[in-house]
Parts: structure tokens; C-alpha cells; sequence
């Protein structure tokens, strides 16, 4: 067994071991779903939302081929993070309920509530199905194994650890891989900096647009910017800390560190990619830049970093499927289809669905492996998620926003959503103009659609929350 391999196994094993761990804390439905979480407890499971895959090796990718712009990915979530914490943390927390739907119901009532519920619960078994093809594709290029194989090991595990200790696990756990993430990465950044003869050299070998905050594109930036400010308001995954934290100071001040810690990781990565560059100027695929770098080094540090990667999607994947399991559990199956039913029924449950979401996400993960279609997927899934928030700002903001009209715009909305990005994956490009990404079309529809249903379909006498 390689040194790499071994060390990526020992860590594993210890996550599910504290997973394990946790269950002892996890004993009804609220400690599972997460209940009186502290501002490290916050922190750590709401930075899975954000430092997954694409936080490590997507923007070691875009590192190696736009150079420092490609950090605005996380730049753009933690600006995401800050609006939440400034604006809605407070009035969130205010209406007492552990799913983001559970918000929508309180405006929009419980048929609104049941949509939402379903379009975010595919939301997140898209992202999760990517993380996954995120790291058994690490198992493949790195570790030699087969995909099916890695799908299935890796798999198991994160089920295993996250059924066993919900919220608690996962805050656990994530407490670990946030050390992990971030000390992998500051490792891999001094010693592949030294290996091409450190900084200086970065400035030497690549062109001048790589030191530009704009190469990537303001097109992209802005894209990044919009859908993180509209899935960070929406995001179960990480809006759920939030909602389980002891009280409202813990909740805000949760976020704000959370976006803290989240905005300048990927600076650090893609650095890495610049230095990759460097040090492999003419790769054939730039998505194997971080791989290939790692594996040059030597065995213990590659090893480590490669660890490290593994944690961030591991740091995802688990809060991901434990949202699906909430958000069925409660907007579903308790307020829906058994309202009476006891907190041992609910846990078991909310057991069965999150086992169940993780399944999914590992049989779609090998459905899709090596096909782009799995991003195409995930484009959606943002624009379903930015345009609810959409529908849900009008519906807090606007006392004529109906019920009825914002469910046939949450529908409408997502049919646009879904024609754009089918289009794009078949012609090359987005309908009706280029720049008008699927992210932009989204937020328009999600607005004219939301206004006009509700002037068609007006709403008689629901009561709603007062900010």
C-alpha cells in the first residue's frame, strides 16, 4: 500500500470513528436535526456548504488556466455568507423552524412549503452527487481504484458516520476536516512554491493576466456573485446551523466567521494552480493539475494534501444528505403525511431518508461518471435554488405576493431554468444571448413570473409574518 493511499485510509477511518462517536448525542429527531449548536459547532458544519470539491480542485483548475481570478468562487460565497449573517441570520431564526421550506410556509403557506421542499431536496442531490464523482474520481487518478468501487467505499463510509451522529457528526467531523482543508493547503502551497523556486517565480513564468482579478471574466464573477447571494439565503446545508444554534448571537456571529473562513480559501488554491502551471505548463487537461501536483511531491506531504481534498468533499457531502433527510422528515412526512407521529418515528425517519439521499447520490454518481451532464445538472439546481429566494424576498417584502401565484412561478421558474441549460449543453451557448446565463434568466423569470401569478391568482386572507 502506498504512503498516499494509507494516509487517505487512516483518515477515513477516524472520520467514521468520530461519527461514530457522536451517535450517543444524537438520540432524538432535534439533536439529529441539530438543536442549541455553539458558534464552532455553527461554523464547522456551515462551512461544508461552501469548502467542498470545487473549493480545492476546481479552483486548483482555474488557478492553472485564468490564474488568481479563479478565487472569486469562494470570494463570491463568502459575500453569499455576509448577507445572510447581516440580514436574514436574525429574522430566520425568528420563526422557529429547522428547514429552509419551513421559512417559506410561514410567507407562502404549506403548499408552497411542500415544493420548495421537493425542488431544494433535488438541489442538494445534485451538489451531493457531484462531491461524490468529485472524490471517487480522486480514488481513480490518484489511488488507482476503480470508480465504481471508490463510489461505493466512500460512499458507505459518509452514510455510515452521518446516519450514526446527524448535526453532531457532521459538526464534529467538519471541525476536523476544517484543520485538514486548510492546513493541507497551506502545506501544499510552501512546499510546491519552494519546489519552482517560490513566489518570485510565479511572477516570472506566467503571464501578467494570471495576477488579474478579472481574467476569469466579469461575466462569470458577477454570475458567481448573484447565485451566491441567492444560494446562500436558501442553502439548507448551510443555513441549517443557523437554524439549530442556541440563540440568535450565536446564529449571526456563526455566520460571519463562517464567511470569513470560507471567502480567501481559494486564494490559497488557486495559487496552487498557478504553481502547477509552472511546474506542468502543458497539461492536457487542467483538471488534473492539483492530482499531478501532489503526486510529484513526496509521498507524506502528497499524501497529506490529497487527504485534505478528500476532507472537503467529505466536509459536503455529509451535511448535504443530512439536509435531505430534514427537510423530507419535517416538510413532508411530519407536516404532510404524519403530522401525530412520535420524536422515535421521526428519528427513524429522518434515518431512513438521509441514508436513502446518500444512496441516490452514489447510484446517479455512477450513472454519470464521465459525462459533463452532471454539471449541467448542478446549473440547474442553482438556478432553482437562487429563484426561490427570489419568490421568497417578494413574498417578505411584498404584501401582494399570493400563495398560489409563487408556486406556479416556483414551477414556471424552474421549467426556464431547465430549458436554458439543456440548450446550452446541446447548441454551446445560452438562449436568446450569450451573457444571458442561466443564473440571470432565473432571477428574472423567478420576479416577472412571481408579480404577475400573483396579480392573476390574488391572494384572500393569509396571515403573514411581520419583520
Amino acid at each position: 500500500m502506498s504512503i498516499q493511499l494509507l494516509i487517505i485510509v487512516i483518515y477515513f477511518i477516524i472520520t467514521i470513528a468520530i461519527g461514530l462517536y457522536a451517535k450517543k448525542k444524537s438520540t432524538s429527531s432535534a439533536s439529529f436535526h441539530g438543536t442549541g449548536l455553539g458558534v464552532l459547532m455553527c461554523v464547522a458544519a456551515g462551512t461544508g456548504e461552501w469548502l467542498g470539491g470545487t473549493s480545492t480542485s476546481g479552483i486548483s483548475e482555474y488557478g492553472y488556466s485564468f490564474g488568481i481570478s479563479g478565487a472569486w468562487y469562494t470570494v463570491a460565497n463568502g459575500i453569499g455568507v455576509i448577507i445572510l449573517a447581516l440580514f436574514f441570520a436574525k429574522l430566520y431564526r425568528s420563526l422557529e423552524t429547522v428547514t429552509v421550506p419551513g421559512i417559506v410556509e410561514k410567507y407562502l403557506g404549506v403548499d408552497a412549503r411542500i415544493i420548495s421542499s421537493i425542488l431544494l431536496t433535488f438541489v442538494m442531490l445534485a451538489v451531493g452527487t457531484a462531491q461524490i464523482i468529485a472524490a471517487a474520481t480522486l480514488g481513480v487518478s490518484v489511488l488507482g481504484l476503480n470508480f465504481n468501487t471508490s463510489v461505493i467505499i466512500l460512499g458507505t463510509g459518509f452514510i455510515i458516520y452521518t446516519l450514526a451522529g446527524g448535526m453532531v457528526a457532521v459538526g464534529y467531523t467538519n471541525i476536523m476536516h476544517l484543520a485538514a482543508m486548510y492546513g493541507g493547503v497551506f502545506l501544499a502551497l510552501v512546499f510546491v512554491l519552494s519546489d519552482i523556486g517560490g513566489f518570485s517565480s510565479l511572477q516570472t513564468n506566467l503571464p501578467s493576466s494570471y495576477f488579474s482579478w478579472s481574467t476569469i471574466g466579469v461575466d462569470r464573477v458577477s454570475s458567481w456573485v448573484i447565485a451566491s447571494i441567492l444560494g446562500a439565503c436558501t442553502a439548507q446545508a448551510g443555513i441549517q446551523p443557523i437554524l439549530a444554534a442556541k440563540n440568535v448571537k450565536v446564529a449571526k456571529k456563526s455566520a460571519i466567521i463562517t464567511a470569513i473562513v470560507v471567502a480567501p480559501f481559494g486564494i490559497f488554491t488557486a495559487l496552487i494552480g498557478m504553481a502547477a502551471k509552472v511546474k506542468f505548463p502543458e497539461l492536457a487537461n487542467a483538471k488534473l493539475a492539483l492530482p499531478n501536483l501532489m503526486m510529484s511531491q513526496q509521498p507524506m506531504i502528497g499524501g497529506l494534501v490529497l487527504a485534505s481534498i478528500m476532507a472537503a468533499v467529505l466536509s459536503t457531502v455529509s451535511p448535504i444528505i443530512l439536509a435531505c433527510g430534514t427537510m423530507v422528515t419535517k416538510d413532508i412526512y411530519q407536516r404532510r403525511l404524519k403530522p401525530e407521529a412520535t420524536d422515535r418515528e421521526v428519528l427513524k425517519i429522518s434515518r431512513i431518508i438521509t441514508g436513502t439521499s446518500g444512496i441516490i447520490c452514489m447510484l446517479i454518481a455512477m450513472l454519470m461518471y464521465g459525462s459533463t451532464r452532471i454539471l449541467d445538472m448542478v446549473y440547474f439546481a442553482y438556478t432553482i435554488r437562487g429563484s426561490l429566494f427570489v419568490i421568497l424576498l417578494l413574498a417578505i417584502y411584498w404584501k401582494k405576493t399570493s400563495s398560489k401565484g409563487s408556486i406556479w412561478a416556483m414551477i414556471l421558474t424552474t421549467a426556464v431554468g431547465l430549458t436554458w441549460v439543456l440548450y446550452k449543453s446541446v447548441y454551446g451557448e445560452f438562449p436568446i444571448h450569450p451573457k444571458l446565463t442561466e443564473t440571470y434568466i432565473s432571477v428574472i423569470v423567478a420576479f416577472v413570473s412571481t408579480v404577475f401569478f400573483s396579480a392573476v391568482i390574488p391572494k384572500k386572507s393569509e396571515k403573514k409574518q411581520k419583520i
